[in-house]
């Protein structure tokens, strides 16, 4: 039986975090079913459904005008399962714009979000206060938040009718697109653009393909929009790109060149050193994975029976306390000792202790010996997978339960009373299928003119984007084996600031982001907003390759080879208790030795970003040997 991360939307939360959803044994799954609020029509779905489900109560803390919107749950039309419906949340960009009749001459483009929240108009704080987000993607498009696969959030499920496997859940989703193009005629005429993230790079996949095989689907896919996405195995998305996240960040390391030298012979001796040519020449054939063979890894076992995140908090406080009972100069002692025996290590072998688990590898490394992710101070998990310029221990809370769960959100927005909205529940997923998106779509995406957009925040060291760079290589469509030039055209956000890479080719797009990590429109709003406008929504030609009558090939908005490969991220990485009170830069001589050092072991380009800074400050160096248990690497949207 394998474990799936199942995730929620909000369109009102900004948590950084999907469900996470483990297989829990024998315990009874939790029937759940939706509401019946006063003024609901009777007889089948329409338009007179629109007042029903429309928001008309005022929602607490939100003391800001919003978009008018609309919320409930509609049945997935799965046969012998009435109960099962998904929950949505839908804004409209405009009075009117979302509630007008069909018409095919109104080609107004609509979007729904799938995976988290963080790009709609509320914005839930640290403080449980509500802010609004004027960079919401409702701004430029009638868009949908929704809850998903059924049992989510505030869906809802018979219990013996939850999603035995991806591709239930696509078909799933095409039912209940049925039943809300009936509530919304408009809709089902418009071009609709499916966007998410992380897990997303599943879920979207399978939803695509069940679209694929209705003779008469219920609406018309313009493009699906994958950010971070987990569409290739572990192996790609996650533990092959470690170097390339190392080259991005060195502070992880502290810029040491002998652990640079020693995650670059791992990565070489796992067959993680793959090369991306433009165009790719031949299949990129798959890794064969290592395991340590030093120690049983016991997430391996516990992970089909027990919440892996439940174990890693436990681990981890065990741990937080015993670094901080141990002496500052033993550790330091202990990081000199740990340090020789891993140049005495490098001697052609895999590591016997973490195996190919190289971001495992480093995640202990920068918690044990790189300031400031080694501080002690506070009990917890400093390092940030998800955003690695972020060090904050603890992190800065981000709960939208509270939200969600108040009696007056919950009648506000039709939800259910037989659940509460939680952010994670244990269920039993079926049997893995996965299939690449890549291979198995990418046909059918360029025969139906199905756009394909693919983007990264550069400072995502869970899903990196050399990931996604391999996964595109390693794809064929348009008739062609992956891009035939290396992404490196730039594209700036409404701010007029560089927001990163654009690339696109044969109906599909590549957008790197700087300055954002697996949350895009969290950690760059302004450049996540210009880029669903332009390339998501529009159709900006920037990273465009064009030939011409003559032969001749360019890339509209031209390259800048300091932009293709290894983008470094700034110097500053944050650290304190609960918001930022403190900033980290390393000391100039040793940023400087490493550019000359790193410089001749890439062979590519490499675009060097400064951050202007007199902060020349020791670092304090810990240590305590162990192993984090996967730590967040694998963390809530890994599929196992």
């Amino acid at each position: 039986m394998a474990c799936r991360r199942f995730v929620w939307f909000s369109a009102v939360a900004l948590l950084p975090y999907a469900p996470f959803v483990a297989s829990q044994g024998s315990t009874p799954l939790p029937s759940s079913f939706p509401h019946a609020y006063p003024g609901q029509p009777s007889g089948d779905f329409s338009p007179a459904w629109q007042k029903y489900f429309q928001v008309t109560t005022k929602l607490p803390n939100v003391t800001f005008p919003i978009a008018r919107s609309f919320a409930g749950n509609l049945p997935v039309q799965r046969a012998g399962h009435p109960n099962n419906t998904l929950f949505f949340l839908g804004f409209e960009q405009s009075t009117g714009s979302l509630t007008a009749p069909l018409s095919p001459s109104n080609q107004e483009p609509w979007g729904i979000w799938l995976n988290g929240g963080h790009n709609g108009p509320i914005r839930i704080n640290g403080d449980y206060s509500a802010s609004p987000n004027k960079y919401s993607w409702n701004k430029l498009a009638d868009y949908f938040w929704i809850d998903q696969p059924v049992g989510v959030g505030y869906s809802t499920a018979d219990a013996d009718g939850y999603a035995p496997d991806e591709d239930q859940i696509g078909k799933d989703f095409m039912g209940f697109l049925g039943n809300l193009v009936k509530v919304f005629p408009s809709l089902a005429t418009r071009p609709l653009h499916i966007t998410g993230e992380s897990y997303a790079g599943q879920y979207i996949p399978y939803i695509l393909k069940a679209y694929f095989d209705m003779p008469n689907p219920p609406v018309k896919v313009e493009k699906i929009a994958i950010g971070d996405g987990t569409y290739s195995s572990e192996q790609i998305f996650e533990l092959l790109p470690a170097l390339s996240v190392l080259e991005t960040y060195p502070q992880i390391i502290g810029y040491d060149q002998d652990v640079y030298n020693y995650f670059k012979l791992q990565t070489d001796l796992c067959g993680f050193n793959i090369t991306l040519t433009y165009p790719q020449h031949g299949i990129i054939p798959d890794v064969n994975f290592t395991f340590p063979t030093e120690r049983f890894i016991p997430w391996k076992e516990r992970l089909s029976r027990k919440s892996f995140m439940k174990e890693l908090t436990r681990r981890t406080a065990e741990e937080s306390k015993s670094i901080a009972l141990r002496k500052r100069e033993a550790r330091e002692a202990e990081r000199e000792l740990y340090k020789r025996d891993l140049s005495l290590r490098a001697n052609g072998t895999i590591d016997p202790w973490y195996g190919c688990f190289l971001l495992d590898m480093f995640i202990d490394y920068a918690i044990n010996y790189t300031f400031p992710w080694n501080l002690t101070d506070n009990p917890g998990f400093s390092f940030n997978v998800y955003d690695i310029p972020d060090a904050l221990n603890p992190k800065v809370t981000m709960d939208a339960s509270v939200f969600m769960n108040d009696s007056r959100v919950r009648a506000a927005f039709h939800a259910p009373t037989s659940k509460d909205w939680a952010m994670s529940f244990d269920f039993p997923f079926g049997a893995s299928k996965s299939i690449n998106i890549f291979n198995a779509l990418a046909a059918n995406a360029t025969a139906r003119e199905v756009g394909i957009v693919l983007f990264s925040g550069n400072d995502d060291s869970l899903i990196p984007h050399r990931g996604t760079e391999v996964a595109i290589q390693n794809t064929t469509f348009g008739g062609v084996q992956g891009f035939t030039r290396k992404p490196s055209t730039p594209w700036n956000n409404d701010a007029g600031q560089l927001a990163g890479v654009v690339h696109q080719e044969r109906g599909w797009s590549y957008v790197l982001f700087l300055g954002a990590g697996h949350l895009v429109a969290q950690g760059a709003p302004v450049s996540a907003f210009t880029f669903l406008r332009e390339f998501v929504l529009g159709k900006n030609k920037a990273g465009l390759v064009t030939t011409s009558s003559s032969g001749a090939v360019s890339v509209v908005g031209g390259e800048n080879q300091a932009l293709s490969g290894i983008i470094p991220g700034p110097d500053p990485i944050y650290y304190g208790n609960g918001a930022t009170q403190s900033t980290y830069i390393f000391p100039s001589a040793t940023r400087a030795a490493w550019k000359t050092f790193i410089a001749g072991q890439q062979a590519q380009p490499t675009a060097l970003l400064e951050t202007n800074s007199t902060n020349d400050a020791p670092s304090t160096l810990r240590y305590s040997r162990f192993f984090v248990l996967l730590a967040a690497a694998v963390s809530f949207w890994l599929q196992l």
